[in-house]
Parts: C-alpha cells; sequence; structure tokens
C-alpha cells in the first residue's frame, strides 16, 4: 500500500471513529439520563419543580424533558472537554513533547549519543524529502520513541535516553524510518483526535469523582439533609458511567493503533532495507531491564503514540495498544530464536556508517560530480512512487550530501540567526550590481547578528549546488521554528523584498518563499474531497506555467502540455497565455489543488513529471522545482536519483 492509498486509508479511519466516537457519546447520553433520571426519582421528587415545566409521571424511566437537560449537559460536557483538549494540542506535537518533559535537541545537542540522533533524523528527513522535525530527548530509561503533531508542518519526534544510549545507529534508523511512517500516513492527527475525544469522556468520570467528594463532606456535616444522598447518587453513576466510557474509547484506540504499528514496521523495513534495525530495536526493548516503560506523569495519556507499549496495562490483551514484542519481530524477522539480548550501557560513536553505506553513498558521491548531465526521464516517475515510502537509496544519497556540506551551512542551520541568514542568501541574485541591492534592502531592517552571518557565508552559498538548496533549507526549519510569530512575519517580509528586488520572480524563489510560511505558520487545510475533474482549469494553470518555465519558446511549451495531458483524465490542454499563469494565478490554483483526494495526487504528479521531461531529460533545476511545487501539494517527494544509484 503506498503513500496516497495510506492517506486515502486514514482518513476512512478517521470517519469510522468519528462514528464510533458519536455511538459511545449517544450511549452515555442514554445512559447517564438513565441513571440521572432514577437518581432524580429516588431523591429529588418534591423538586420536580424547579427542574421541569409542569408536573411530570414518574414511571420507570425519566421525563422527556429531564433527557434532553441531561443530553445537552452531557454533549455539553465532552464537547467542551475535547475542545479544551484539542486547544492545548492545537500547537502540534511540541505540545505533546513538552507535555512529557521533552527537551529540544536541534539547535543544542548535548553528548555524542544526542548528535548521532540528530544526524540520523536529519538523513531520514532529507531521504524522505520533508523538512527536519523537531527532536526532543525524554529523560527515560525505557527504550521508546514518539511521533506527535497534526500535520507533518507540525510534527515533532521524540525519543527517551534509553533508546539513544543503547541502540546501535542502524536501531536507530529503524526506529525513526517507524516514527517517519506515522507522520507521512497520517496517523498523527488521527492519535491527537483520539486523546481530545477520550478527555472529552474522560471529563463525564471527573466530574463524578468531584461530586462524590463534595458530598461525602456535605453529608459528615448534614446527616438528614436528603440532597447529598442525591448528589453522591449523581457523582456515583458519572463516575461510573464517565470511566465506562473511557474504558470502550480505549478499547477503540487499541484496536486501532495495533494496527498502525504493524503498518508502520513494515515500512520503516522497506524504507532502511534492514529487517534487523528494527528487529534488533525490538529485541533489545524485551532485554531492557526497564522495556519501554515511560515515567511521565501524562505517559498514559499518549500511550497509543509510542513506538512500544509506554505504560503497564493489566488487561494486556483487550487494552494494549501495542502488538506484543514476540509478535511484532516474527513478522520482520520469522528465523527469530525468540531469545532477547541483555543489554546495557555501549559507546557508539555519532557518526557510524555501515559498510555497505560507505560503498553506496561513495557511489552518490560520484553521481553528485556529474550532476550537470541531469537526471533520466523514469527518474521523476520513480521518485513519485517513493512518495511517503523512501528507498534504501535515498537514505545513502541523504547521508553523503549531509556529510558534503559546507560545514559552515551546516552549522548556520541549526541557529536562529544563521537559519535566517541561510534564508536571505539562497535569494541573492548570482549578479553583483543586483545582489549588492539586495544586501542594501537588508542592512537597514535586520539585526547585525544575522547580517554579519549572512556576509560569511555568501560565498559558500553561491558554491551550493543548485540540488542541495532545498535539502538546506529542510535542515534550518527546526531553528527556524523557534522564531516569536513577529519574527516570522518579518522573516517573510524580508523575503519577499529579496524576490522582487529584480523586478523578476523566479519560481524557485517563490517556493523557497511558500514552503517557509506553511511550514512556520501552517494552515489547517481541508481534508481532500476534490476529484481531478473538478480542478481542469486549476491544473491548466499550473502546468501552464511549469511548461513556460522549463521551455524557451511557446510551441516547445505547448508540446510539454500536451505531452502532459497524457496522464490526465480529460482532453489535452491548450497553453494559457503568460497573463492568465502567472504566480498569482498559481498561488489561487495551488490551494485549490491542494484539496484533491489522495488517490487523485499521483495523476497529477505524474502529469507535472511528464511536463518537464518532454524533451527526455530533466534538469537539476527542473527536478527541484517539480520536488519544491510537490511539497506544496503535501506531497513531499524524495530526491531524483541517478540511475547508477537507484540500481546500488
Amino acid at each position: 500500500m503506498n503513500f496516497f492509498e495510506q492517506q486515502d486509508r486514514a482518513r476512512r479511519n478517521s470517519g469510522r471513529l468519528l462514528i464510533l466516537m458519536v455511538l459511545a457519546v449517544l450511549s452515555l447520553i442514554t445512559l447517564t439520563s438513565l441513571a440521572l433520571g432514577l437518581v432524580w426519582q429516588l431523591f429529588g421528587q418534591q423538586h420536580t419543580s424547579l427542574w421541569l415545566a409542569g408536573e411530570a409521571p414518574m414511571g420507570v424511566l425519566p421525563s422527556w424533558p429531564l433527557v434532553g437537560v441531561v443530553a445537552l449537559a452531557v454533549i455539553g460536557v465532552v464537547l467542551l472537554g475535547s475542545l479544551y483538549k484539542g486547544l492545548q494540542l492545537s500547537r502540534g506535537g511540541s505540545a505533546v513533547a513538552e507535555r512529557l518533559g521533552g527537551r529540544l535537541i536541534n539547535l543544542a545537542p548535548q553528548s555524542l549519543d544526542e548528535q548521532r540522533l540528530l544526524n540520523v533524523v536529519e538523513e531520514m528527513a532529507l531521504a524522505s524529502g520533508t523538512p527536519v522535525p523537531p527532536v526532543y530527548v525524554l529523560d527515560d530509561v525505557g527504550i521508546n520513541a514518539f511521533a506527535a503533531g497534526l500535520t507533518p508542518q507540525d510534527a515533532v519526534i521524540g525519543i527517551t535516553r534509553g533508546a539513544i544510549s543503547l541502540l546501535s545507529r542502524e536501531e536507530l534508523q529503524g526506529v525513526i524510518a517507524h516514527e517517519f511512517s506515522h507522520i507521512f500516513h497520517g496517523d498523527m492527527r488521527l492519535n491527537t483526535r483520539l486523546v481530545a475525544v477520550l478527555h472529552g469522556i474522560l471529563l463525564l468520570g471527573l466530574i463524578g469523582g468531584f461530586l462524590l467528594r463534595g458530598s461525602s463532606r456535605s453529608s459528615s456535616r448534614s446527616s438528614r439533609d436528603n440532597s447529598a444522598a442525591a448528589i453522591m447518587a449523581a457523582g456515583a453513576a458519572l463516575w461510573l458511567l464517565g470511566y465506562a466510557g473511557t474504558f470502550f474509547g480505549n478499547l477503540i484506540k487499541a484496536a486501532v493503533s495495533r494496527q498502525r504499528e504493524f503498518l508502520a514496521d513494515a515500512s520503516a523495513v522497506q524504507f532502511t532495507r534492514n529487517p534487523q534495525s528494527i528487529a534488533g530495536a525490538l529485541q533489545k526493548i524485551g532485554g531492557n531491564l526497564n522495556g519501554s516503560q515511560l515515567r511521565a506523569g501524562h505517559a498514559a495519556e499518549f500511550s497509543h503514540m509510542y513506538f512500544a507499549a509506554g505504560i503497564s496495562q493489566a488487561l494486556e490483551g483487550m487494552l494494549a495498544t501495542h502488538p506484543p514484542l514476540a509478535e511484532r519481530i516474527r513478522r520482520i524477522t520469522p528465523d527469530w530464536d525468540g531469545s532477547y539480548p541483555l543489554v546495557s550501557s555501549m559507546s557508539l560513536l555519532p557518526d557510524e556508517a555501515s559498510p555497505d553505506q560507505r560503498s553506496v553513498a561513495q557511489g552518490w558521491d560520484q553521481a553528485l560530480a556529474s550532476q550537470a548531465a541531469g537526471f533520466s526521464a523514469a527518474a521523476a516517475t520513480a521518485a513519485i512512487g517513493s512518495i511517503g515510502e523512501p528507498q534504501a537509496a535515498h537514505l545513502q544519497q541523504a547521508h553523503s550530501v549531509l556529510h558534503g556540506l559546507n560545514p559552515l551551512l551546516r552549522e548556520a542551520a541549526h541557529h536562529g540567526s544563521g537559519a535566517q541568514a541561510l534564508l536571505y542568501g539562497l535569494l541573492l541574485a548570482p549578479v553583483a550590481p543586483f545582489r549588492e541591492q539586495q544586501l542594501q534592502l537588508l542592512r537597514p531592517v535586520v539585526n547585525a547578528e544575522v547580517m554579519d552571518t549572512l556576509l560569511a557565508l555568501t560565498q559558500p552559498l553561491r558554491e551550493l549546488p543548485l540540488s542541495q538548496r532545498l535539502h538546506l533549507l529542510d535542515l534550518a526549519i527546526p531553528a527556524l521554528k523557534q522564531l516569536s510569530a513577529e519574527q516570522v512575519t518579518e522573516l517573510c517580509r524580508h523575503m519577499a523584498q529579496l524576490i522582487r528586488a529584480d523586478a523578476k520572480v523566479d519560481l524557485l524563489e517563490w517556493t523557497l518563499l511558500r514552503i517557509v510560511e506553511r511550514n512556520l505558520a501552517p494552515s489547517r487545510r481541508l481534508s481532500g474531497h476534490v476529484k481531478l475533474l473538478d480542478v481542469s482549469s486549476e491544473v491548466q494553470v499550473l502546468l501552464s506555467f511549469l511548461a513556460r518555465a522549463g521551455s524557451a519558446r511557446p510551441e516547445q511549451a505547448q508540446a510539454a502540455l500536451t505531452h502532459a495531458a497524457s496522464e490526465l483524465p480529460f482532453a489535452p490542454q491548450t497553453l494559457l497565455p503568460a497573463a492568465q499563469s502567472d504566480l498569482k494565478a498559481l498561488e489561487a490554483a495551488l490551494k485549490r489543488l491542494n484539496q484533491l483526494q489522495p488517490l487523485q495526487k499521483p495523476r497529477l504528479l505524474k502529469a507535472m513529471a511528464r511536463c518537464i521531461e518532454h524533451d527526455g531529460r530533466i534538469e537539476v533545476a527542473e527536478a527541484e522545482l517539480l520536488r519544491a511545487v510537490a511539497d506544496l501539494l503535501d506531497c513531499p517527494m524524495p530526491p531524483l536519483l541517478h540511475a547508477s544509484v537507484g540500481r546500488s
């Protein structure tokens, strides 16, 4: 099952989950209405006039007006509880990581182990074509990890101290690949919604517990007051029903989570091409004295998000959020002998790589040296097929690219001022007069530290290969996410000024700005519901823009557009005039195209690929343009591979 099928499945699972939770709430309303009605009959008949407008028969069941009052109260409590928790988690994965006591390490790793972890995460992100997520370390000795967030743009990865000290580099790769799978396939949003809804149901039990404690104190002071008994009975009913609802909600959560873990394990094996990487990590959990347990106060709240079970559960079979370790290991390595290694602290180099990694990375170095030749036409199709499911070759390429970056650029990407300087530097014109004009625009509006860093990085940035511009941007995203909202606004405004300084807007410059905006100030997008036939005019705008960007003459652009139309479910299109397919029109078109159903997006991406490869090969600039536009469509595309590297 590929990336788009997984996205479609996650969307359908969300719908089923919503139906199940609605049924759970309706059941709670019915049971709570019955319970409180009976309590009212037993303790509150003399106060009926205060609750109901007129006399109502007191039969076995409560009266309909009372049912309506109770129903509205229960719905209000569940909705308010869910909205409150949803608001807490609206900042994305960082809210979960901080609630678990995590510490951000992207900007300042404090040990070789943390640097090794950061290297692994960065390689995984570059191989996937996604920005590097913020990485948090939890001071727990158990071996565990998690991915959290509402969208890939606000996702974070958390990992325990035990995992980074006890796992080898290859095993860390397996764990991180597993967590990236959760990011790609929509599991995080589903998990976050589960937390919010379950909190709303649990709130009924918490209110019941509060009423029980309050009524017990009241009854001790006035034993003759019948209202205390009524409050106690109502509190007991709410407590029982609230926690019963939470129990059944946890059953739903556990069933969904177990299946997603199997899929994430399989994706991790496909990513690393090394079954022993994730199997070894699972085996070490079994052999670790502390297992995968987390000691954080709120660990139970996010139990379904972890790499392995983070809390102990009495009803392991019913409420287990993760499949048994042995079952997961045997699915990956059927010949496993069933034994767990006894693990202890190990000293690991921060940047070790296996011989196979080094040999293939060297092959990629050779490919980089000859990248001026461009890519084959089939490379784009292969990259589209690897969206959400990057291959081992992408990981090996990322390892080489990351460690081949100029150290000055790599260091700058991990600091706030350096990351801002990198963005400005990527937009500086190659021609001296225009470049100096841009620098003059910046000097009065940016602080001295950013300006000094920019001037120091100007030459390394001019030497940076075009194919590594997006990689550098991806590395800088975590540092940029630490900026305040006002700083982000200023950053985007200054980038726009640099882009307009030469009176010509390059498409790749424009996409860099849009990628920064969507990662630093993400807006909640509508879930996909549109088909390609519904957005044919927007497709025409996008393909016309791409065709003109890659062709010198109108007839060549028309040929590219006709070549692309063979992938579409409607008739070949006519090249739009430049005035009707400019950047303003493109921006509006991309917003609409982002609402495509997941299974509709591959055809659009293939049409884009055919548009840029109509002449039989893809230049480096065209490849990066394709990846940048795909990123704006929420389709993170791995870098294109040269044929020699892809076969390695």
